[in-house]
């Protein structure tokens, strides 16, 4: 009677280490399908641009995203007008300091949903300084793919230290500043 509660118990327990095995999964994110997308404004106008990622993972749970993280090479920033001298300024110590901080990253921490959509909850960092944020987003978890595409949202350079021209470390820029809130859109796309 004791040998056979036993192996009842083991059978349950392999059983319940095999559920959580498939039931977790971690996933990599396709880099050449995902993007960020930049758009930043002064008075007389506005750039924008690209940023490519360099690594990420999405994790999931029963087909429900649980994490993830997403590390963007800042070395590849472009210009979609195709401005080498703008591309080296947004890569100098005047604004993300590539050379030192080579990458910035969000890391997931949860996903909420709510009558007014889906939000990605989770820490943005750029030249090492972390901030949460709460993103609306479009998600899609189905059998074979993932995909995560962020709304646009504003998020302020002054918070990461991205002095150049900024009214909120310079005082007397007159018309020759640049706003602090620069525009991100991301995609990120994975296949299982």
């Amino acid at each position: 009677m004791k040998a056979n509660l036993t192996k009842v118990v083991t059978t349950l327990f392999l059983l319940l280490i095999s559920f959580t095995f498939y039931a977790q999964t971690t996933v990599k994110v396709d880099l050449e399908k995902s993007f960020i997308n930049w758009k930043g404004y002064k008075p007389a106008g506005s750039h924008a641009g690209t940023i490519k990622i360099q690594s990420g993972t999405i994790e999931t749970e029963n087909n429900k995203i649980n994490g993830g993280k997403f590390v963007a090479n800042m070395t590849t920033i472009k210009d979609e007008d195709g401005s080498p001298k703008l591309e080296r300024h947004l890569k100098s110590a005047d604004f993300f300091d590539v050379e030192k901080y080579p990458t910035s990253n969000f890391e997931i921490k949860t996903i909420k949903n709510s009558d007014k959509g889906t939000f990605l909850v989770g820490n943005l960092t750029i030249k090492n300084i972390t901030k949460e944020l709460v993103i609306p987003a479009t998600v899609l978890v189905n059998e074979n793919k993932i995909e995560i595409k962020t709304e646009t949202i504003k998020v302020n350079r002054a918070d990461f230290h991205v002095k150049y021209k900024s009214k909120s470390f310079f005082k007397n820029l007159k018309d020759k500043f640049i706003h602090d809130d620069f525009d991100l859109q991301v995609t990120i796309i994975a296949t299982k």
